[in-house]
């Protein structure tokens, strides 16, 4: 994350960015309970929005982000075999239940929120 949006600023002259969808994949263990799905701590300490974080410190010009994404989905290359959200989707009753990175998430943007800005272009 902090290499590819330095690269943007530097060589477009930092224009704005939105980054419209970025996440972590887990790959889903047919044998995992319940419990341990919502125990999600690598997609925790993958640390990118720390990384985007300090970027944006050093000038870089980011006015979006948009994780990838909030509930478990059917991704076209993996099936139902990857599972990218901050909610855990049971695939039979279609229940959502928030793993541990959407608390962290919801923690995240809490402690860093700024005041909204329109952006016009």
């Amino acid at each position: 994350m902090e290499k590819s949006v330095t690269y943007i600023k530097e060589r477009y002259n930092n224009i704005p960015i939105i980054i419209t969808e970025n996440g972590y994949c887990e790959v889903t263990n047919p044998n995992s309970t319940f419990e341990e799905s919502l125990n999600d701590v690598k997609r925790v300490e993958c640390k990118y929005l720390d990384y985007l974080s300090r970027t944006m410190r050093k000038g870089a010009d980011v006015r979006g982000y948009f994780v990838w994404t909030l509930l478990d989905d059917y991704e076209w290359l993996t099936g139902y075999t990857t599972r990218f959200g901050l909610h855990y989707v049971d695939q039979v009753t279609l229940k959502n239940s928030p793993k541990a990175s959407a608390t962290w998430y919801k923690e995240f943007i809490a402690e860093h929120k700024t005041t909204p800005q329109v952006v016009q272009y």
